[in-house]
């Protein structure tokens, strides 16, 4: 007896000092894990057609190397932890139906329903993606979402799947059950009606929140950031809602287009450096933003030395209005104060000034001949002097008579339109009236450079003969105006018939390094 005792306890020893294949919490590298923000929602599954929710799609997911793996989780009745979103499952409720009967039908690949258990053991073979496992609650009752919680936790200790997980779900009490069970454990809320403090003092890790929330309240996510709340969004799918995010240097970005996303988070490696300062998204309704915004009329009396045919209204809902996510400037035909014309002309003078930066616009201009809009910059102090001295930066000129040509264009004393010297390009934009484009100044101590849709067309560098050619180191600020006729925009007259035009823009950014 005392022999087989002896040999049974060498065996178990020499059992436990072999080495384990199985990766566990202790002896993953979290540096390991990728940070470029991306989450597969569901798995990546949208380009290959594979089952959400699906092993498959995990497997696609970590192939791609995004950051993290989103999966749901429900509770069967005889409480199997199984991956899916919705509670019902081949016309059977999850929660009422044991997980043999549930197994017999596969997904539409073949395989079987997965349990959190198959998922874990794939999942845990690497150490570059994150699981974040949404738990969904119970239809039931509260009593069964605490347990979906409890029975989870105890899954992923017994695994030693921590350093993978994150935790979210819309039950906040869900979450707080987790906290409770393991105070360490990564977590993050759904539902969007809870603030940063909060979440901070329930020891809630993150804010997970669909993109409404965030767009509502521009300045959540850095309020987030200062309380040390991490922050994802929900489910982003449009590409520029992508560079929204992106721009805002959100956290995680939860997507079912992980292949765009990607690129886009390398596009924004490229160009790193540029920091958010200064946007109007016009996601509200009304007028501009009187914060961000001045309506400019110094110039109506006397056409702006161009001979418009314009008066620039103040506050007028006909001609300066948010509505649909952007800022809508329309010109109209209507006397106003002496003029034929009536339109729209703002700045940020005082509100936005800066040296050097970069000035991202996206619009879609209006057609017909006649119409002049710009997006372009003047010195705020004008330091040296009146313009051109000072310097004109115009980020986007178009006319109505060239509807498929935009210019980019710089002025200053020594190089301005009345002595003929001035320096500009145009660029061909076929759809310039009937699609948004991006309109993009960089500008820097030695340079300007003009793009459209991320194309380069123009630069202008800085000559060593002082400010008469380069006064582009002081303070400029932006204008978005659209003007009727004119020297230029009025060349071959203004069509009367064609009236109202707008000058739509979806969003306003300025960067900075």
């Amino acid at each position: 007896m005392r022999t087989i005792f002896l040999f049974s306890a060498i065996f178990l020893f020499l059992i436990f000092i072999q080495p384990s294949t199985a990766q566990t919490s202790g002896s993953v590298n979290q540096d390991n894990f990728l940070k470029n923000g991306v989450v597969a929602h569901r798995g990546a599954w949208k380009n290959d057609g594979l089952p959400q929710n699906s092993i498959a799609s995990l497997k696609k997911a970590i192939s791609l190397e995004v950051a993290g793996s989103e999966f749901d989780v429900q509770l069967t009745a005889d409480e199997v932890l199984v991956l899916n979103h919705d509670p019902v499952y081949e016309g059977m409720h999850i929660e009422k139906t044991k997980y043999s009967a549930l197994k017999k039908h596969p997904l539409k690949n073949g395989e079987v329903l997965p349990t959190l258990d198959s998922y874990l053991k794939i999942g845990m073979k690497q150490q570059k993606t994150r699981l974040i496992l949404e738990l969904k609650p119970s239809k039931i009752s509260k009593e069964r979402s605490l347990l979906l919680a409890q029975k989870t936790v105890t899954k992923i200790k017994k695994m030693r799947a921590q350093a993978w997980i994150t935790y979210i779900s819309f039950d906040y009490d869900i979450l707080k059950e987790i906290v409770r069970l393991d105070p360490s454990a990564k977590t993050m809320y759904l539902n969007g009606d809870v603030a940063p403090e909060r979440l901070k003092a329930d020891g809630i890790s993150g804010a997970d929140y669909h993109f409404n929330v965030f767009r509502k309240d521009d300045n959540w996510i850095g309020k987030a950031r200062e309380t040390g709340i991490e922050t994802n969004v929900w489910t982003v799918n449009d590409p520029l809602l992508m560079d929204y995010f992106l721009a805002r240097d959100i956290d995680y970005i939860t997507t079912d287009e992980p292949e765009t996303l990607l690129k886009k988070v390398a596009e924004k490696e490229q160009n790193r450096g540029w920091k958010l300062v200064w946007a109007d998204e016009f996601n509200t309704t009304g007028l501009p933003d009187s914060t961000l915004w001045n309506y400019d009329t110094r110039g109506n009396t006397y056409g702006w030395g161009n001979n418009e045919a314009q008066w620039y209204n103040v506050a007028n809902l006909q001609n300066t209005q948010l509505s649909d996510g952007t800022l809508k400037i329309v010109a109209r035909q209507e006397p106003t104060s002496g003029k034929k014309y009536s339109s729209g002309r703002l700045t940020t003078k005082s509100k936005g000034d800066w040296k050097y930066g970069k000035f991202e616009v996206r619009a879609k201009l209006p057609s017909g001949k006649g119409t002049w809009p710009a997006i372009w910059m003047l010195s705020s102090d004008n330091t040296y002097g009146g313009w051109p001295k000072s310097g004109e930066i115009d980020i986007m000129e178009h006319v109505g008579y060239d509807p498929d040509s935009v210019h980019s264009t710089v002025h200053t004393h020594k190089y301005n339109h009345v002595k003929g010297t001035q320096v500009g390009k145009a660029i061909a934009v076929k759809t310039a009236t009937t699609e948004f484009h991006v309109y993009t100044t960089e500008w820097d101590e030695n340079e300007i450079r003009s793009y459209v849709d991320g194309v380069l067309y123009f630069s202008f560098q800085k000559e060593n003969s002082g400010f008469d050619a380069w006064p582009f180191d002081q303070p400029f600020h932006l204008i978005l105006n659209l003007a009727i006729g004119g020297g230029w925009g009025g060349k071959h007259g203004i069509d009367d018939s064609k009236f109202p035009h707008t000058l739509e823009v979806d969003y306003v950014r300025v960067f900075q390094r």
